[in-house]
């Protein structure tokens, strides 16, 4: 069960705590991105550089997750694709997305999209906090657990 990773718009810092756990667990991290990024050298880090494109890298994922893969995007509709999959979804502020809460950020992101073009001023997203970035690491600890039990059982 890899960790497949949305990293055009990924934080730095998520990236980093990605690094750790992929050498730390042995997992498989794969970054998917429309330019090319420096990742550092691993037997368990991978970059998978796409075409430049609308939704070409979310496709691309929705094409390689597997039921129980981690997929870090903050990105509602490819979350959206992804828990359909049976896979998980987390975002980098480290809200792991269910097939209830996912409903409710699509409806929300439509209404958003429909008062932004009708010209109301909507503000951009919430300063990436310290609080954002430990709730990623310990969302993903969970998933890393769950991933342990699964392979101990196979």
């Amino acid at each position: 069960m890899p960790i497949l990773v949305d990293a055009d718009a990924c934080p730095k810092v998520i990236k980093e705590i990605l690094y750790r756990a992929a050498e730390r667990e042995k997992v498989q991290v794969i970054f998917v991105a429309n330019q090319p990024i420096r990742l550092p050298i691993s037997a368990f880090i991978f970059a998978l550089h796409v075409a430049k494109g609308f939704d070409v890298a979310d496709n691309e994922i929705v094409k390689r997750v597997m039921v129980g893969d981690l997929v870090v995007t903050a990105d509602i509709p490819l979350a959206a694709e992804v828990i359909a999959k049976g896979a998980v979804a987390l975002n980098p502020r480290g809200e792991c997305y269910t097939e209830v809460t996912i409903r409710e950020r699509l409806i929300m992101r439509d209404f958003m999209e429909t008062m932004r073009s009708s010209g109301v001023q909507t503000g951009g997203a919430a300063t990436f906090s310290q609080r954002d970035r430990q709730q990623f690491a310990n969302e993903l600890d969970k998933w890393l657990l769950h991933r342990r039990k699964i392979e101990t059982i196979l």
